[in-house]
């Protein structure tokens, strides 16, 4: 379930939500952005910027009863969107720590209530009790089993946010504080180590928390909206060449955040991203510059996230084998592997059946990258002249502001 997935629904769980869930892509009008703004609180509240459009559950639900106060009025419960078919199944409504602090600005994870927008808003009354995401809410309601055919003593858990989901795998295999880098329509980094004073809005980093409550630093960019933009069509199944990524680092090309409307790890970027030497002259040549952009923008979250240990990658740039083996490189310090498991959320959701009775670390399959073949000391200074051209391409200059977390 996504954070900026909300469900507005009546009491019984048979019925039609109550309004139409809002999609978080959706464009936000103007008199709902600027309202929404002065009563969304600070970071600590929020854990995260007021993000693009349509994000984050607070808004949607004030989007709701701005439009229709009436419908907002008899709804009984507004639920994330793994609790709203938990609810569904089971008849138990719920709330849930990593769905409600994965951007949803209805949660403070740091101080463990409900952000002030709730109790300004006169929420509370939607807001069900607390489970934790392993816990079984009860058994598959017995009219659904009858009508479907499925086992009676089926149970429902509460279930949660997809990335943290994916990170308890990982911590369900013994990596407690594990740093993990996902990949898909965006570079999801959670790091359960990373100082919560380091994380900078401003930057795209983000609160979240793990399934046990425990807060965590996160950071998300746009990486694969991004890797789109420059790899362009036609080269989905065909490996990055890695004599050609050579051949861009020695040329001096190229590609500069951000070719999307998400600013991501660089203010002001946002629609701004240009390429810049020598041009990728052949489809072969724009995937290969996509995979060396895609592994400095990894890079980049991991230096965000002020992680210089062990790093866990997976996702969809797992399947072009030199994204990997780039990042690796580009940490020479420090240690990088990679699982290789396209199913991370899924498998994350189904070690929660066992979350009470696991008495022994739950199997993963991790993998070394293999060594870069070509020369690291111009990999090096690439990514450092990258790094400094991506900071010159933003608007805002200057020292950003920053909202630490001392609590």
């Amino acid at each position: 379930g996504h954070g900026s997935a909300g469900v507005l629904v009546n009491a019984d769980p048979d019925e039609t939500c109550a309004l139409p869930m809002i999609d978080y892509e959706q464009d936000l009008p103007l008199a709902i952005r600027d309202g929404y703004a002065p009563l969304s609180g600070d970071f600590v509240d929020r854990g995260s910027s007021i993000m693009l459009k349509a994000a984050h559950q607070a808004r949607q639900l004030y989007w709701m009863q701005q439009v229709d106060p009436e419908r907002v009025a008899q709804a009984r419960w507004y639920l994330g969107l793994p609790q709203y078919w938990a609810w569904r199944l089971s008849g138990v409504p719920s709330a849930e720590t990593t769905i409600l602090s994965a951007q949803s600005h209805l949660w403070n994870n740091v101080r463990k209530q409900w952000a002030p927008i709730v109790a300004g808003q006169g929420w509370q009354r939607l807001m069900p009790p607390f489970h934790p995401a392993w816990e079984t809410l009860g058994p598959i309601r017995q009219d659904l089993a009858r009508r479907h055919g499925i086992p009676e003593e089926l149970s429902t858990l509460t279930g949660g946010h997809d990335s943290s989901l994916n990170l308890y795998r990982y911590q369900a295999a013994g990596m407690r504080d594990a740093c993990v880098i996902s990949t898909g329509t965006w570079i999801v980094g959670m790091c359960a180590a990373t100082p919560l004073g380091q994380l900078d809005e401003n930057r795209g980093m983000v609160l979240n928390s793990d399934v046990a409550g425990r807060p965590v630093g996160g950071v998300l960019t746009m990486g694969g909206r991004e890797f789109s933009h420059v790899a362009g069509q036609g080269q989905e199944g065909n490996a990055a060449d890695a004599a050609l990524v050579s051949l861009l680092i020695e040329r001096g090309s190229f590609a500069l955040p951000s070719f999307g409307d998400d600013d991501g790890l660089f203010p002001g970027s946002a629609g701004r991203g240009r390429f810049e030497g020598p041009p990728a002259e052949t489809p072969a040549g724009r995937k290969a510059l996509a995979v060396l952009y895609a592994a400095l923008l990894t890079v980049e979250c991991i230096d965000a996230l002020n992680e210089d240990g062990l790093v866990a990658l997976d996702g969809t740039f797992l399947r072009d084998p030199l994204y990997a083996t780039l990042v690796a490189a580009l940490r020479p310090n420090a240690e990088t592997v990679y699982n290789l498991d396209s199913y991370g959320t899924a498998s994350g959701a189904a070690l929660l059946g066992e979350h009470d009775t696991r008495d022994t670390p739950a199997p993963i399959a991790l993998s070394l990258p293999t060594a870069f073949a070509g020369d690291r000391e111009a990999l090096a200074a690439y990514a450092q002249r990258w790094r400094e051209l991506a900071k010159r391409n933003n608007l805002q200059q200057g020292k950003t502001s920053k909202r630490r977390i001392d609590d």
